[in-house]
C-alpha cells in the first residue's frame, strides 16, 4: 500500500512537471486556438445543433425566453417522469409547473423531436455595471438534429410564439403593477412590481349612460383589432383617453371595466415617485403590449398646470419672476423633476412607440388645471365626462345591489317616478347612492325610500346654494358698481318728486273746481 501512494504522487509530479512544461513552451493564444479546432472538429462531427435563448438580452428582456417558458410550463404538466418545479404566486389561484434547474423535457413538433434544457449558472462578478444584474444566469439550450434545422427551426419558434399568447388569453391571468421603487430596478433588472389583477368591474355592472358606454366599448373593439389599420396610416398603435368629472363617478371602475373588456394589463404609474425623465423612459420601455398605462388624479400628482393661465396670473404680479410651470417643486433637494416636456413625449413622442397596443389613460376631477397641449388628440384622444347619477344609471345600479329589472313592478311605482323627476336635480354620485343600497340591500322597500329622502335632501341643499350665491352675486354687483347704483337711486327720487308734484297739481284742480 506504501509502493502505491508513493507512485501515485511520483505521477503527479510528473503530470504537473509536465504542465509547467507545456505553459512555458505554449504560450495561450497556441493553446487557445488549437482547442477551437478541436471544437469546430467536434461540431463537425456532431449529430446535434444547439441554440441558446437567454433571460437578458442586452439591456431588455428577451421576450422569447418568457415564450418559451410559458410553453415549456404547459407542455411539463403533461410529461410524465420528468423533474419539475411547482411555483404559486401570492394571492394566485393557479399552480404553475415548470423545469427544474438545469433539467431537460422532449418535445416533439411535426414528428420531429427536439429537447429543451434549463441552464441556470451563477454570473461572474463584475466590476461595473451600468445596471443591477440577477446573480442567477437563466436560459434556455434547443437541442435539434441537424438535418430537421431548416425544416423546424422557423416554424417551431412561431408556433411557440403563438401559442405562448393563446395560453395568455386562455388563463386571462392579468397583473396590476405599480413603480413603488420609482425607476429603480430590481435583482431582475425590472422596475414594476406585480400582484394579480382581480377587479371585478365590468360594463354591465358599470353606472354611466348606455349610449356613451356603447361608444366606448365600440372603441376599445375598433382599437383591439386595428393593427392593420394603424400600420396603413402610419401611427403607433396606441391610443388616450381622459376621464373627468367630480369624485366618486366610476373612474378608476371604469379602467378595471376597461381592462377586463380587452384583456389587458394594468400598470399604476405613480408620477411622485419618478424623479427625472430618463426614469420615466425606463418605466415606458420595461412595460408590455397589451397594457393600461394608468396616471390618477394627474392635476394632484405634480405641478403640470395650464401654462397660459400660470403666464397670466404671473404677468399681473409686476415684476416677478415667472414660476417654472415645467417642474414639480423644483429647487428642492430630491424633487421631483419630471418636466411637461417629458410627460408630452412620454404619451405621444418617440418614446412612446416603443410598444405597441398599449393605452394611456388620464384621470383628474379638474380638467380646466391641465395644460392644452396635454389634452389634444394625439394624446387624449377620447375624453370621456363622468358625470353625476343619471336615471339610467340608477337601473344599472338596482339591477346590481337590489337584483331590479326593467320588467319589475318596482321600477314603474310611484316612488320610482318621483326618483326620476329628482335625481337630476340631486347631482348625487354613483359612489353615493350605492352607498344608500348597500346598507339596505336585503331590504328593497326601505331601500327606495331611503334613496328617495336622500334624494330630496341633495335636491333641497342645492337649491339653497343656488339662491345663496345668486344673492352673493347681487352683492358682488352693488359693490362692484357703486356709481349704477346711485344714478338708479337718482333716477327712483326724481321719478318719486314727479309722481307727488302730479299728484299735488290733481289736488289743486279739484280745489278749484
Amino acid at each position: 500500500m506504501k509502493e502505491f501512494w508513493s507512485s501515485l504522487a511520483s505521477l503527479l509530479g510528473v503530470l504537473a512537471f509536465c504542465q509547467s512544461i507545456l505553459h512555458a513552451v505554449f504560450p495561450p493564444e497556441l493553446r487557445f486556438a488549437v482547442l477551437k479546432l478541436f471544437k469546430r472538429l467536434f461540431s463537425s462531427s456532431s449529430y446535434y445543433c444547439y441554440f441558446d435563448i437567454t433571460e437578458i438580452d442586452g439591456v431588455n428582456t428577451n421576450e422569447l425566453y418568457n415564450a418559451v417558458q410559458l410553453y415549456l410550463s404547459s407542455s411539463a404538466s403533461s410529461v410524465a417522469g420528468s423533474r419539475l418545479s411547482l411555483t404559486r404566486a401570492l394571492n394566485s389561484s393557479s399552480t404553475t409547473f415548470g423545469l427544474s434547474n438545469n433539467d431537460s423535457l422532449v418535445d416533439t413538433f411535426h414528428g420531429v423531436p427536439v429537447v429543451w434544457e434549463h441552464v441556470v449558472s451563477q454570473r461572474q462578478s463584475q466590476s461595473f455595471s451600468w445596471r443591477p444584474l440577477p446573480e442567477e444566469k437563466r436560459g434556455f439550450t434547443l437541442r435539434l438534429r441537424k438535418k430537421d434545422k431548416h425544416l423546424i427551426l422557423n416554424s417551431y419558434l412561431d408556433f411557440i410564439i403563438d401559442r405562448a399568447s393563446e395560453i395568455r388569453r386562455k388563463n386571462q391571468e392579468r397583473f396590476l403593477y405599480t413603480n413603488s421603487r420609482g425607476g429603480s430596478l430590481d435583482s431582475r433588472g425590472h422596475p414594476w412590481e406585480s400582484v394579480p389583477f382581480k377587479h371585478p368591474s365590468t360594463f354591465d355592472t358599470l353606472a354611466m349612460d348606455p349610449a356613451m358606454k356603447t361608444q366606448i366599448m365600440e372603441d376599445l373593439r375598433d382599437f383591439s383589432n386595428g393593427q392593420a389599420f394603424y400600420q396603413k396610416t402610419g401611427r403607433a398603435w396606441k391610443r388616450g383617453y381622459l376621464l373627468y368629472g367630480p369624485p366618486g363617478t366610476g373612474k378608476s371602475s371604469m379602467i378595471a371595466a376597461m381592462a377586463n373588456f380587452l384583456g389587458y394589463d394594468v400598470y399604476d404609474l405613480e408620477l411622485t415617485e419618478v424623479h427625472t425623465n430618463s426614469e420615466l423612459r425606463k418605466l415606458l420601455m420595461k412595460t408590455s403590449s397589451k397594457s393600461i398605462i394608468v396616471i390618477e388624479d394627474i392635476d394632484c400628482s405634480i405641478n403640470l398646470g395650464n401654462r397660459k393661465k400660470t403666464s397670466s396670473s404671473a404677468g399681473g404680479g409686476g415684476g416677478g419672476a415667472p414660476p417654472n410651470e415645467m417642474r414639480g417643486a423644483a429647487g428642492e433637494d430630491g424633487a421631483n423633476s419630471i418636466t411637461l416636456s417629458g410627460l408630452l413625449n412620454f404619451t405621444d413622442g418617440l418614446w412612446s412607440c416603443c410598444g405597441s397596443e398599449r393605452i394611456f389613460v388620464f384621470t383628474t376631477n379638474h380638467i380646466e388645471k391641465l395644460d392644452p397641449a396635454l389634452l389634444r388628440s394625439g394624446r387624449m384622444d377620447m375624453h370621456v365626462f363622468m358625470s353625476y347619477c343619471t336615471f339610467p344609471a340608477l337601473k344599472i345600479l338596482l339591477q346590481n345591489y337590489l337584483g331590479f329589472g326593467d320588467s319589475d313592478m318596482e321600477l314603474k311605482s310611484p316612488v320610482m317616478e318621483e326618483i326620476e323627476s329628482v335625481i337630476d336635480k340631486a347631482q348625487m354620485t354613483p359612489a353615493d347612492i350605492s352607498e344608500v343600497l348597500i346598507k339596505n340591500r336585503r331590504h328593497k322597500e326601505k331601500a327606495m325610500n331611503e334613496l328617495l329622502e336622500a334624494l330630496r335632501t341633495e335636491t333641497r341643499k342645492k337649491e339653497k346654494n343656488s339662491t345663496e350665491v345668486e344673492d352673493e352675486e347681487q352683492e358682488k354687483r352693488a359693490l362692484e358698481n357703486p356709481k349704477q347704483n346711485c344714478d338708479d337711486g337718482e333716477e327712483f327720487e326724481e321719478k318719486s318728486w314727479k309722481k307727488e308734484s302730479s299728484a299735488e297739481d290733481d289736488e289743486d284742480r279739484e280745489k278749484l273746481n
